[in-house]
């Protein structure tokens, strides 16, 4: 056998399975995401076991740990200093479940997760969504690679096109069991590094249920609206891509109750909502505008982020919608990569509170 027979063989086994580093090929190569021609089956029912129902209300593992954490607006929107998600203990992920929940979104900065460690992270959560569209790293499923440049023609003139209040959603609501958690990582931010452009706003479902009237409220609850993923099938239209399982459109209840504080919020937006059950198609279409400016125009209930490289941001899709900026494509690219973990098929229950009035009945009760 020739001398360096072996170290070839060996070399090129390391080379197949050496960890892709998202970011420098983001920077290097520019657009690197495969979209793979495979078929999926539909998704199969299954029980979630939330960890957020393990942890401490206190989250004593997550504020006695960290360098400081603080609030971004009094209704959502959360940053913590000083933890690593990669080296977070379980108590930590069943806490960080629970202020994500009642935060709506919280924020980790300078954050050394890979996509590798950020599936297994994701995992703790739920079971891994795999798009039925979307661009993702060679070999990683799961993770859906989220790029943009100056260089992609099409797509900036189809997103310039557009409103930015078009582009309000909570992910993938058209699958029976949507996502729960969402955990996006931002490490190239356009502006030549100095982080301009390309802000992510979120806005809290609890609030925008709480700032209806009373007569509203009542007569939200209990509808049913239907979700689509058409904007996905007309996306693969429209670039050719291969649809990897169907999509499938999903009916759910248009107040959503969050498993973990209880709370009622609003389930719809425009992103994904199509309809509403029972109504006709202009009283549908007239209520759904309604909510849709309601959320959009509620700034009293939203918290808009600047990212800043290597950051996380961990959402609860149950109670938030979010919405990307697309302001920055003259000013450089933006990557970064998301894990979705899903979660239990919504329900309304009857019995659930506001977030508003439960915060009220323990201020009262503690006094």
């Amino acid at each position: 056998m020739p001398p360096n027979t072996n170290d070839s063989s060996i070399e090129s086994v390391s080379e197949q399975f050496q960890k892709l580093d998202l970011k420098a090929l983001a920077r290097e190569k520019g657009a690197y995401q495969v979209y793979p021609k495979i078929a999926y089956p539909p998704l199969e029912p299954f029980e979630h076991h939330d960890p957020g129902k393990l942890a401490d209300p206190k989250k004593a593992s997550l504020y006695d740990n960290a360098e400081k954490i603080f609030d971004l607006t009094p209704s959502i929107g959360t940053e913590v200093h000083g933890l690593q998600l990669s080296q977070l203990t379980d108590q930590q992920k069943n806490d960080l479940a629970l202020l994500a929940a009642e935060r709506g979104v919280v924020f980790f900065r300078n954050q050394d997760l890979d996509p590798y460690q950020g599936v297994e992270l994701g995992k703790y959560f739920g079971k891994l969504h795999i798009h039925n569209l979307a661009g993702q790293p060679e070999g990683l499923p799961e993770v859906i690679s989220v790029f943009y440049d100056e260089q992609d023609s099409q797509t900036t003139k189809l997103l310039e096109s557009r409103s930015a209040d078009e582009a309000w959603h909570s992910d993938i609501t058209y699958e029976n069991q949507p996502a729960g958690l969402t955990f996006l990582k931002i490490d190239t931010v356009p502006g030549s590094g100095n982080s301009v452009g390309g802000d992510t706003i979120w806005a809290s479902a609890y609030d925008a249920y709480d700032k209806l009237s009373k007569p509203m409220q009542q007569f939200l609850e209990g509808l049913e609206a239907v979700h689509t993923g058409q904007v996905h099938k007309d996306n693969a239209q429209r670039t050719g891509h291969f649809i990897r399982r169907d999509f499938v459109d999903s009916v759910h209840p248009v107040v959503r109750t969050n498993p973990l504080t209880g709370w009622k919020g609003l389930f719809v937006q425009p992103g994904f909502t199509k309809s509403i059950v029972g109504l006709n198609r202009k009283e549908s279409d007239v209520l759904l505008k309604f909510l849709f400016n309601h959320i959009a125009g509620g700034h009293d209930f939203q918290v808009r982020f600047n990212w800043t490289e290597d950051t996380i941001a961990v959402w609860d899709n149950r109670s938030t919608f979010h919405c990307a900026i697309f302001d920055y494509f003259k000013s450089g690219r933006r990557h970064g990569w998301r894990i979705t973990p899903t979660a239990e098929r919504p329900y309304y229950d009857p019995n659930s509170k506001s977030r508003r009035e439960d915060l009220a009945e323990r201020a009262a009760n503690a006094q």
